[in-house]
């Protein structure tokens, strides 16, 4: 249970430095090197640095797949924390095995709902990350239970 709190805190914490790398035009490795301190919450940990790292490393790769599986709405048009979300989310879904799909489009979809400033934005974020679950990590949706879980999500 701590270790899923550390991770939930991380992903917030990547959410907001993240973002604080696209607003300032700054790249993520430069900011990661300076190991920001953010408010109400210190430096970094180590999963927020790795989620980061690879979002900002991936994020071409990842883009390309958010607007293919995107109906009628450019990358370039998303809301940027949604955006941000999306990039971190894709990145622990398509990189980092070792996490379940269906927790990462949870703890996504919670992001949506705390950071993002449309109403439609956790509905949003949880379309987009079904439709690149069932494409891209289709084979660690082993059984009809974990499927179920994953359709429960992306129905909310």
């Amino acid at each position: 249970m701590a270790k899923q709190h550390e991770r939930t805190l991380a992903r917030q914490l990547a959410v907001q430095a993240l973002y604080m790398s696209l607003v300032t035009d700054e790249p993520a490795s430069a900011l990661l090197a300076q190991d920001p301190e953010l408010p109400d919450a210190g430096h970094l940990p180590e999963y927020a640095k790795l989620l980061v790292a690879g979002a900002a490393e991936h994020t071409q790769s990842i883009d390309e797949k958010l607007a293919e599986a995107s109906e009628n709405w450019s990358v370039e048009r998303m809301p940027i924390v949604d955006h941000v979300i999306l990039l971190l989310a894709c990145y622990e879904m398509l990189y980092e095995e070792s996490v379940p799909v269906s927790v990462v489009i949870n703890e996504a979809v919670e992001l949506a709902k705390s950071f993002g400033g449309e109403d439609d934005s956790a509905r949003f974020v949880n379309g987009l990350l079904g439709r690149i679950a069932r494409t891209y990590c289709a084979d660690r949706i082993v059984d009809k239970s974990a499927g179920d879980a994953l359709d429960v999500i992306m129905e909310d």
